[in-house]
């Protein structure tokens, strides 16, 4: 199948927005999980951090098309429950 070039260039930038909200939600899914396991008594940094993560988890799904359901989790409540499991299965190795 071929393209047009506008229809090239739509689906270019398409990708690259695709690309941009992966590694926007990527580094604050990082940034979240290095609070959670270092500084887990920061609740305002938390907070903030994880709502970001969650504002840029929801724009990736509708990039990619993906309806937000009603009854998932916040990617954040979901990371910050693996940080806390780590970091008790860590002291309990110690």
């Amino acid at each position: 199948m071929r393209y047009s070039r506008s229809e090239y260039a739509k689906m270019v930038a398409a990708q690259q927005e695709v690309a941009r909200a992966e590694a926007d939600y990527q580094r604050f899914r990082a940034a979240y999980l290095d609070i959670a396991k270092n500084e887990p008594g920061h609740e305002v940094a938390l907070a903030m951090v994880g709502a970001d993560m969650d504002r840029a988890h929801a724009r990736l799904q509708t990039l990619i098309g993906l309806p937000r359901l009603p009854f998932t989790h916040e990617p954040s409540t979901v990371i910050r429950r693996e940080a806390q499991r780590i970091s008790e299965d860590s002291e309990e190795r110690s």
